[in-house]
């Protein structure tokens, strides 16, 4: 690690997926939250410990729009329906499909609200802020995420933040980290261990 990269106290950190979650979105950010020495758990509404999640592979092959292809299991390790957030000290949302349904569930929402109010430390990817923006703690605020996502980040009282060239940009805004895409994973996760590690 360079020296500008921090390092201190492991953290305990909540990771929400679903079915069709982004399989790098999910997979690559919770292995190198791993190697980072943090304590991550996953959850997914109606899932416990032990189930899993289907991803799912979405890439850009010269369409007006990515493609689709079935992923992994990526494991589920903890009971969405018994987690204490008490005891973490931070929130990852990745993009893909889940985020569209996931924000229909309220014990989503109140699970975000819960690190929002807080002001603890939240990552979110992709289509991960469509979770942000129905838990209502957008406004006002600036907020990167997949193009398409734009329109409803707006429309939530938030700014949207272009992605840079080649989608590989995270911005910060307080405790918030986001991202366009799964490219931007070296810059979205040393943007979110920096917040991490600010005491």
């Amino acid at each position: 690690m360079t020296q500008d990269f921090p390092t201190g106290p492991a953290k305990r950190i909540l990771m929400l997926v679903g079915d069709f979650v982004e399989d790098y979105e999910a997979m690559v950010p919770f292995q190198m939250l791993l190697m980072l020495g943090h304590d991550v758990a996953t959850v997914c509404p109606g899932k416990k410990a032990g189930d899993s999640v289907a991803t799912a592979i979405h890439d850009f092959e010269g369409h007006q729009t990515y493609t689709e292809k079935p992923g992994h299991r990526f494991a589920v390790t903890a009971d969405f329906s018994a987690v204490d957030l008490t005891s973490f000290d931070a929130l990852v949302i990745p993009g893909g499909r889940a985020p569209e349904y996931l924000r229909l569930n309220q014990d989503v929402l109140a699970m975000v609200r819960h690190f929002a109010e807080r002001n603890l430390p939240i990552a979110a990817i992709c289509h991960g802020p469509q979770i942000l923006v129905a838990a209502g703690v957008l406004s006002g605020r600036q907020c990167s995420c997949y193009p398409a996502v734009a329109p409803e980040v707006t429309a939530a009282g938030g700014q949207y933040v272009p992605p840079g060239e080649g989608m590989n940009t995270a911005h910060v805004e307080g405790n918030l980290v986001t991202a366009p895409a799964w490219p931007a994973h070296p810059a979205w996760i040393r943007e979110f261990q920096r917040l991490l590690m600010t005491p």
